[in-house]
């Protein structure tokens, strides 16, 4: 993937060329196995066994998706450089939303693998989401926030990626996550599902809530938010009839 000069992007595109020196030659386990009835063919099964050979997008999204396999770090370990491209041009196709994809990460217990791969992937998901704050990138900054929240199991490192990067265009993202968020918020749920049984639903939307009544209140009003939505994140730190009974609750009903 080549990108413009830009140090945002040349990070990324760093990033992701280490991810496939790290990962090249990688495997599925040679035992590894999954039903053809509702995954594939023993045929597209042995792909995952052969290295560095591309999946092609149908086989390389079932195998992401997939929930049941026997050693699924190993089979992340595999896809990864394909999987991180496709991810960042906006072609993951996820059923519900791109935690899903994170969930993938999640199951693969990457932050337990060794220093060397490890940290390929945490500089992938860091280059990836402070480029998505710096420019108006393919995959909207909410969502890269929440597949890297999803794939890392916590909100502070990407919260204070968020706070160190201000400015117009990373206000911008943070009002288009406020305006896409505030229902959910608003009605004490996280605003995205949590498919990964370690993951803290309420902790991380605690977290996510303080955050936003702490920061978003000057970053919202110069971004140029609209006064409702400004109110609707000031409602936030409201609980119980006070937030019902507000003059600029909007009606939701949940």
């Amino acid at each position: 993937m080549h990108f413009a000069d830009h140090p945002a992007r040349r990070r990324l595109s760093a990033a992701l060329d280490n991810l496939a020196v790290t990962f090249r030659g990688m495997t599925a386990h040679p035992d590894e196995h999954n039903c053809e009835c509702h995954w594939g063919s023993s045929e597209e099964l042995s792909l995952l066994k052969t290295p560095d050979v591309e999946l092609e997008p149908d086989l390389l999204r079932r195998t992401w998706q997939a929930v049941d396999w026997t050693d699924h770090a190993a089979v992340l370990r595999r896809i990864l450089p394909q999987f991180a491209t496709v991810l960042v041009a906006g072609r993951t196709e996820p059923l519900f939303g791109l935690e899903e994809a994170g969930y993938s990460f999640a199951r693969g217990r990457w932050q337990q693998w060794p220093d060397d791969q490890a940290g390929p992937v945490r500089e992938f998901l860091h280059a990836w989401w402070a480029q998505s704050l710096t420019e108006d990138a393919i995959v909207p900054a909410h969502q890269v926030f929440v597949m890297c929240a999803a794939a890392s199991g916590t909100l502070g490192p990407w919260l204070a990626d968020w706070e160190k990067q201000t400015g117009y265009l990373s206000d911008r993202h943070l009002a288009a996550a406020a305006e896409e968020w505030e229902y959910e918020l608003l009605g004490d749920s996280l605003p995205w599902r949590v498919g990964w049984y370690e993951h803290d639903e309420e902790e991380m939307r605690a977290e996510l809530v303080a955050w936003l009544l702490e920061h978003a209140t000057v970053r919202l009003r110069e971004s140029g938010a609209s006064a409702d939505l400004q109110h609707r994140i000031r409602l936030l730190g409201l609980t119980g009839d006070d937030r019902w009974t507000d003059s600029h609750w909007p009606g939701h009903r949940y």
